[in-house]
């Protein structure tokens, strides 16, 4: 075993090895090589120790020839050396017998003693281009392909042990880690592969001690690591570099209950080894057979493969050749890193691009009682074909014999926080002594600096630190910026390099534990510090002062916008158009009139349409031209009900305006002309270095801004605020909750009405700090519980500024959107008035037909009276003929007046009457039935041929019996003559 102070000359011996295999094989004459012509066999040699190695590899080879993994034709030879400690010897071995033998790889294993010998075989073999695979070497240096180009292993270097440790502290949920290695390649191999996987598994590296022995005190650095949180140690060192390690963490007792030890297969071999050490045991690591099995089925797929696509040219057979390079070597390394055994002997076998085997599996041990105890292992899933961790928590007897997971760090009690004067979030009151500090004030001391007087803080942000201190049980330690700023990556005294300077140095280069103050997160920020989520959101405005408000001739039409004027112009025509087309189209308006002295001079024509909408409008009176009709009426008072609501807005719109004094801003936001093309008279600035003006640097767009305001840049927002004020400064862009705030507290200042590059305050915290998440979680509850809002009522939107909520007594002036619904009442009128004029025209419609229906029934019932009366009239005829007839006086006197139709031929035939008159009356005969009558026995008909169709149509039939009259049915007729008249007698 080599000491510390060997192990440093290794490098140099390397070098020199390298100039002595040059000069030994190298310096007689070359000659040309041979090309490759059709050999069938490929010989394989190998540098293996003394035994059964080398007839197993012997036997090996041939059976893999055997399993015709070569094209047909092709078979593989074995060809072996021994190893040799002595790594000059081992390289001429390999130039003399193996190379002479014109091998295509060779095959090594690891000395028992001898740590270059692998090393050499590499350089020799690699000088032809050579591939060479190592079953057993482990040495971290050989993944370095400047110097070992043609190098393949099948074992994982010591480095790769890193792999298992990131899975292991994700696995046990640890962020924290202190890393101590040996002063040797092997040493910083190791860390810096373990670096590189813990900043992408966001595992924070506390600290890192690199252990020489006889020049580190590892006392003292130990003593150091008290000082941080993370109580969880990776440990990689030899054996017996493990054992001083040990010594000085049990004289210091940091195997204690709480601590977290995880060292590596080496320091696993310390006999001093404590108790509840985790390690790592590499599986099949001893198992040169399996190795060889592996290595030489590898060779010979890469030379199928190789055989198959390339152009094989013959390999070297002599170190005296001039042709140094094989072309057809490097071609067989390249199929060779690409070949994998899913089932090879030592599990699954596949190469990097630097040659390392890749998925090696390992076993976890725990130490109890001074003996290993396996508790997980980290191997290779063929079904997910990925590596998986097992992990049995339960079974592990932690540092000081406790089988409960520790937590991994100790939680600070007393945390540095740092913070800088910003209103309203944290205001500084010069004090003589701690005790001038009012109730809700901290005492807040400038950083390095030692004069009088100190301050005291209090504001939101102050309100904020003491309930987060309460909830989560910490004490503190505020202290304000030493610069006042709130930090940029810059050149600090003329340094070739960047540093953060202001609070976020402070946090980056662990001065602070913890920032409180209106921090914006951005991108820049959140890849060195820890941003909790944001406990308020803003975004970007512009500063400037109130522009003084200037009057016009047109300062009347300010309450209204020119949209809106310009579509009550419209609505007023378009009125008075629906007016003048429903009074005119409708049934009842004045055009339609019957019987009425009204001519279309009175009617509701155009002119007097739009007279009467004007008239209505501007509250006018109206004596003439006034709808008539029931929808023209009705769009009138929807008309008359807008009129109302636009002429009441407007006069009180106006009234604010004359009486209001509104703040006047020149500059509509950031898209304004005089920001995107700046004139020499207009300047704007921001805070240099802050977020604002890294939000400026970012943006393509506005990089012509960046440019203007770089030179022109305050230190302080309160500085900038008093140039704007004093009218040094024209805009100054800044948060909108702080210019927000100074607007309320000054009247002479106003703010853009447009925000912009909207982000959050968020509370900064070191790179992987454990109190990223109860932060987090913390100001969640307070957001939830209405807490958040608070503050912001007590800070920011309240105050004792003369100029407060004066933005709710700002007119404004109306357009369409605040208007939009009385125009919609116009339609909706306009619309009603033509549904209305359809129901109109419906109804007269309906009128005109009952009127017709009425005419003509009452025509129908005068014919009908006329008819009854001349029925009757008949009846009495037939009557009193039919008395005298039954009695047979003739002495008796009668002048009978029938009515009946004359033989005027004219329409109106005048009917005649009959009137007997009778002296006496005889006594009535006794009855007697009188034969039927034929038709000329009948009474007269009475015939009038100017009588109408109707009545001259209807005939009947009448037949005396006795004294007695009676009708035939509907339909019969008997017509009788007498004379020279005829009667038709009708029923």
């Amino acid at each position: 075993m080599l000491s510390g102070v060997d192990r440093k000359r290794i490098p140099s011996l390397q070098k020199v090895l390298q100039i002595l295999l040059f000069f030994t094989f190298f310096s007689r004459g070359f000659t040309s090589g041979l090309d490759f012509e059709s050999s069938e066999i490929f010989k394989i040699g190998a540098v293996l120790s003394v035994g059964d190695n080398t007839a197993y590899f012997n036997q090996v080879v041939e059976n893999i020839s055997h399993e015709r993994i070569l094209p047909k034709g092709y078979t593989l030879n074995a060809t072996t050396v021994p190893t040799n400690p002595n790594p000059i010897r081992t390289a001429q071995k390999v130039c003399a017998v193996l190379i002479n033998a014109t091998v295509y790889a060779v095959i090594i294993s690891h000395p028992s003693s001898g740590e270059l010998s692998p090393a050499a075989v590499s350089y020799t073999c690699g000088f032809y281009n050579i591939p060479v695979i190592g079953i057993s070497s482990r040495d971290s240096s050989l993944s370095d392909k400047n110097l070992h180009a043609s190098f393949l292993r099948t074992v994982p270097p010591y480095s790769h042990q890193a792999d298992v440790w990131i899975e292991l502290l994700k696995y046990l949920h640890y962020k924290c880690v202190v890393f101590i290695h040996s002063s040797d390649n092997n040493g910083r191999y190791t860390l810096g592969r373990f670096q590189n996987l813990a900043d992408k598994a966001k595992i924070k590296l506390d600290d890192v001690i690199e252990y020489e022995p006889g020049f580190t005190d590892i006392i003292q650095q130990l003593e150091k690591t008290k000082e941080y949180y993370c109580r969880v140690f990776i440990l990689y060192a030899d054996a017996r570099d493990a054992e001083s390690i040990f010594r000085e963490v049990k004289q210091l007792k940091m195997t204690s209950p709480g601590y977290v030890w995880i060292v590596s297969e080496q320091a696993l071999m310390a006999a001093n080894r404590p108790d509840g050490i985790l390690a790592l045991t590499l599986l099949n690591a001893s198992d040169a057979a399996g190795h060889i099995w592996d290595s030489v089925k590898i060779i010979g797929l890469g030379l199928r493969d190789l055989i198959r696509n390339e152009n094989i040219t013959k390999a070297p057979d002599s170190c005296d050749s001039s042709d140094r390079a094989w072309e057809t070597g490097k071609q067989f390394v390249k199929y060779l890193k690409a070949q994998s055994l899913l089932y090879g002997r030592t599990g699954r076998v596949a190469f990097d691009e630097k040659g390392d085997r890749l998925n090696s599996e390992y076993d976890i041990v725990n130490i109890v009682d001074g003996q290993t105890v396996k508790v997980g292992q980290y191997t290779f899933s063929k079904a997910q074909m990925k590596m998986n961790l097992k992990l049995n928590i339960n079974s592990i007897k932690w540092p000081g014999g406790h089988t409960t997971k520790p937590q991994g760090y100790v939680v600070p009690t007393r945390l540095q926080v740092v913070t800088l004067v910003e209103k309203p979030f944290v205001w500084a009151r010069p004090v003589d002594s701690k005790e001038d500090c009012k109730k809700d004030e901290i005492l807040c001391p400038r950083a390095n600096s030692s004069l009088t007087p100190s301050y005291c803080c209090r504001g939101y942000c102050i309100d904020l630190l003491q309930k987060l201190g309460y909830d989560l049980n910490f004490t503190y330690n505020l202290y304000q910026v030493e610069d006042g700023q709130y930090g940029n990556l810059e050149y600090v005294n003329d340094s070739n390099k960047k540093y953060w300077t202001g609070m976020m140095g402070d946090l980056v280069y662990e001065k602070a534990d913890m920032a409180v103050a209106p921090l914006t997160i951005n991108p820049e920020r959140s890849q060195v510090i820890e941003f909790t989520k944001p406990f308020k959101y803003q975004g970007i405005t512009i500063l400037e002062k109130k522009q003084p408000k200037s009057s016009t001739l047109a300062s009347f039409l300010q309450p209204f916008e020119q949209t809106l004027w310009i579509l009550v112009m419209i609505s007023v025509h378009v009125v008075a158009l629906a007016l003048y087309l429903l009074d005119r189209f409708s049934p009842f308006g004045r055009y339609k009139l019957p019987n009425s002295d009204v001519t279309e001079e009175d009617a509701l024509n155009m002119s007097s349409a739009i007279w009467f909408a004007w008239g209505v409008l501007l509250n006018s009176g109206i004596g003439e031209g006034t709808p008539r009709s029931f929808s023209a009426r009705v769009l009138g008072m929807v008309w008359a009900g807008f009129a109302m609501i636009v002429v009441a807005s407007y006069t009180a719109n106006l009234a604010a305006f004359l009486v209001l004094d509104r703040p006047e801003t020149s500059l509509t936001g950031i898209n304004d002309a005089r920001l995107r093309n700046p004139l020499e008279n207009f300047t704007y600035a921001t805070v240099k270095g802050s977020a604002v003006d890294m939000y400026f640097r970012r943006q393509v767009e506005l990089s012509n801004m960046y440019r203007t305001m770089e030179g022109k840049n305050y230190d302080s927002a309160e500085a900038a605020i008093d140039a704007v004020k004093s009218g040094e400064l024209n805009a100054f862009i800044w948060d909108s909750s702080r210019l927000e705030y100074e607007a309320v507290q000054s009247c002479d200042l106003v703010t853009a009405r447009e925000q912009f590059g909207r982000s959050g305050y968020g509370i900064g915290l070191q790179k992987n700090s454990f109190w990223a998440d109860q932060v987090t979680l913390a100001l969640l509850q307070m957001h939830e519980s209405g807490y958040m809002e608070k503050l912001d009522n007590k800070w920011i939107l309240s105050g004792d500024g003369k100029c407060e909520n004066r933005n709710e007594k700002f007119p404004a002036t109306l357009g369409l959107k605040n208007m939009a619904g009385v125009f919609i009442l116009v339609g909706a009128g306009i619309v009603g008035g033509i549904g209305l004029i359809i129901i109109e025209i419906i109804y007269k419609n309906h009128q005109i037909r009952k009127q017709h229906r009425r005419k003509v029934a009452r025509y129908a019932a005068d014919k009908w009276r006329g008819t009854v009366e001349k029925r009757k009239t008949l009846r009495e005829t037939m009557h009193a003929q039919e008395r005298y007839n039954a009695n047979g006086m003739e002495d008796i006197t009668r002048n009978v007046e029938v009515v009946g139709y004359s033989d005027d031929p004219s329409p109106h035939g005048r009917i005649a009457s009959i009137s007997s008159y009778v002296d006496s009356l005889p006594p009535p005969p006794p009855p007697r039935v009188m034969p039927p009558m034929d038709a000329h026995s009948m009474l007269p008909t009475l015939v009038d041929s100017g009588t109408d169709s109707d009545f001259h149509n209807m005939l009947a039939q009448v037949r005396i019996q006795g004294s007695r009259v009676a009708y035939p049915q509907r339909g019969d007729t008997m017509v009788m003559s007498s004379g020279t008249t005829s009667y038709d007698i009708s029923v």
